[in-house]
């Protein structure tokens, strides 16, 4: 709510219901602009899911991934977050990646099943190993999935 700064005391006090409706104004100003943001959201939202499903994986894409791995290498580390996509792009909206099912793959689509079958044919004949995992749970629902790139000898 506006702060007023210039009152005049020997005006009369405005009524209680002026400022019952000043408040709900103020409220709906309020709900109007968080009306707009959530459908900006939505839009952008719809706008990725779009391409997500239809496009083909960049050349740019492609790119980013090996510049992470090599930032990650860079760092020390074995490992890369490479990927990451909203779990309800999945056939079963992340399931199967959050328990661990050996099918997850199967539930992969648009752009993310693209990354697996290139990880399939360039970088798993390379020694490197690719797993998803749900990376967040916003309200306490699967969030993004997150694909993880390793290049960590494996322990026999």
């Amino acid at each position: 709510m506006a702060e007023i700064k210039d009152v005049d005391v020997n005006a009369p006090p405005p009524s209680a219901e002026a400022l019952r409706k000043a408040i709900l104004d103020e409220r709906m100003k309020e709900a109007g602009k968080e009306q707009q943001h959530r459908s900006k959201q939505n839009e952008a939202f719809n706008k990725f899911t779009e391409s997500f499903l239809r496009d083909q994986v960049s050349e740019q894409e492609i790119a980013t991934v090996r510049r992470l791995a090599m930032n990650a290498v860079k760092s020390g580390k074995y490992e890369a977050l490479v990927y990451n996509f909203p779990s309800v792009l999945c056939t079963d909206g992340g399931r199967a990646i959050n328990s661990a099912d050996p099918q997850w793959p199967e539930t992969l689509q648009g752009k993310a099943k693209q990354f697996y079958d290139r990880y399939l044919q360039y970088a798993k004949p390379q020694g490197f190993r690719l797993s998803a995992m749900i990376i967040d749970f916003p309200g306490g629902i699967p969030g993004d999935v997150g694909f993880f790139l390793s290049w960590k000898s494996e322990v026999v």
